[in-house]
């Protein structure tokens, strides 16, 4: 029996100049959920957090504060998904294969966005994590 699969995102932000998060729409499950992916062998979950958020999303970032794991079932599979606060710096998306939209949202309109009621736990643990919102 394998351990979980391993898996690491992050909540992107910007400050525009209110709080705006960003979600990633992924056409072959349909659904809104925070940049992230499986790591590849031999990267640390933080390595694999900054790649999948340059990937899904064309946006470097800064990692901040770590937040919750989320843990759960995919598949029959256990998974473990690592997640940071990371701010955006600079970037573009541009739509591919995997990620087809991409929505920045102040954190009130992403909560109800987010397909997995899951993964608001990370948010809520985001927003504890902001000087002032």
């Amino acid at each position: 029996m394998s351990g979980p699969v391993l898996a690491a995102g992050c909540v992107l932000w910007r400050r525009t100049p209110h709080i705006e998060v960003c979600l990633v729409h992924r056409p072959r499950y349909d659904d809104w959920s925070f940049p992230k992916g499986k790591l590849k062998r031999g990267e640390t979950a933080l390595e694999g957090a900054v790649r999948e958020v340059l990937e899904e999303t064309g946006h470097h970032c800064v990692p901040g504060a770590v937040l919750p794991t989320a843990r759960y079932l995919t598949d029959g599979r256990p998974k473990e998904v690592s997640y940071w606060a990371a701010e955006a710096t600079h970037g573009t998306f541009v739509p591919n294969a995997e990620v087809d939209r991409l929505a920045w949202l102040p954190p009130s309109a992403a909560r109800p966005r987010l397909s997995r009621p899951g993964d608001r736990v990370q948010l809520d643990a985001f927003l504890t994590t902001l000087p002032h919102h």
